[in-house]
């Protein structure tokens, strides 16, 4: 009797010992989600009802469907996420992470996919994959009315994804070229494909950032960092940059990106990625005009998309919504010069916002 009294305090004792350890372990991360309610969560692209919470648990609704999802009200860099996810029945779903404000997630950002089947053979789509593009190490989901661990370490370039305690996902980003170019910040998001999915003990930490943009447009605060091309610049010219922002215009708008410019607009020495929303027009949207014609992107009127420019020696490479529409590498012209937009169809528009710049 003493002896099994002994062995049930040490079993107490071990799994105090284990409580403890992960308590410790939690001290530096945030909740995101309280239990009770949504707060500091959004509901995107789709109706307030979509999501919900029941029994300490945010619900999908099942007739909410893509593209709707709820996006976390603030933005991450490098984090250390963690949650559960309730798998019952056929089940499909994602979490997004480093999401853009408009645009498509998966493309801009990443996900990673959750998939109720145990494939023997990890695909692209499988569980754990970062959907549709990069296979998980192995799929391990727990499928017959079971919570789920989910883990997701972001520290760029390191990629590092477990489901319920083992590694499926270890990756360098920087060496997967169709994740080099995704957002390095953005959003987390619970994707609702109209499975009744559910998610609760979300939480994180941060960790250090490593992007080092300078803002050039974010508020009408910024406005006077601009000028008239006709007037004198206002900024030093810069070379090799990689430059982010939002565009949206009415239909058939006419405008552009110049870059390496001697700050007299079309007048003087340019390059011009062509902003011009025609599917069949000469030279569509994401154009380096005069050069190349781009693939055309599928942008609906009067709707944001992100805008996404690199430029480095004799090559830039324009990204748009997710997708490389224009790739050139024989620019003659690798003078230092100004970046300037432009429009140029009266009674049209074509609005910019959250303009940044990153020096390569």
């Amino acid at each position: 009797m003493i002896e099994i009294m002994n062995r049930r305090k040490f079993l107490t004792s071990a799994a105090a010992a284990r409580a403890l350890a992960a308590a410790q372990s939690s001290d530096n991360f945030t909740p995101l989600f309280d239990g009770r309610t949504l707060a500091g969560w959004n509901i995107r692209q789709g109706p307030e009802s979509a999501f919900y919470v029941r029994d300490g648990a945010i619900v999908v609704h099942q007739s909410a469907g893509f593209p709707t999802w709820l996006r976390s009200a603030k933005e991450y860099e490098n984090f250390d996420f963690r949650g559960e996810f309730f798998v019952e029945g056929w089940i499909d779903s994602g979490i997004y992470f480093h999401a853009p404000e408009h645009g498509r997630n998966t493309w801009e950002g990443m996900q990673m996919k959750i998939f109720h089947q145990q494939d023997e053979k990890p695909m692209p789509n499988s569980m754990g994959s970062i959907f549709p593009l990069i296979a998980p190490l192995k799929v391990n989901v727990k499928s017959k009315g079971e919570w789920n661990e989910f883990r997701i370490l972001m520290d760029w370039p390191g990629l590092r994804i477990w489901t319920n305690g083992e590694l499926v996902q270890d990756l360098n980003v920087e060496n997967i070229p169709e994740l080099h170019h995704r957002l390095r910040r953005g959003y987390l998001g619970l994707a609702s494909l109209s499975y009744p999915i559910r998610f609760r003990s979300l939480r994180i930490q941060e960790l250090p950032p490593k992007e080092k943009w300078q803002t050039l447009y974010e508020s009408p605060a910024n406005f006077n960092q601009w000028f008239i091309s006709e007037g004198k610049p206002r900024v030093e010219p810069i070379d090799e940059v990689l430059w982010g922002m939002y565009v949206r215009g009415s239909k058939d708008h006419n405008s552009g990106v110049l870059f390496r410019t001697s700050g007299q607009g079309l007048s003087g020495r340019h390059y011009e990625i062509q902003l011009h929303n025609v599917e069949e027009a000469h030279f569509p949207t994401g154009s380096l005009y005069y050069f190349k014609r781009s693939i055309y992107p599928k942008i609906e009127p009067e709707e944001w998309f992100p805008f996404h420019l690199i430029v480095q020696g004799s090559r830039c490479l324009v990204r748009i919504n997710g997708d490389t529409v224009c790739e050139y590498d024989r620019l003659e012209n690798q003078e230092e010069g100004h970046i300037e937009l432009q429009a140029h169809r009266l009674g049209y528009w074509t609005e910019f916002k959250q303009i940044r710049i990153k020096p390569l």
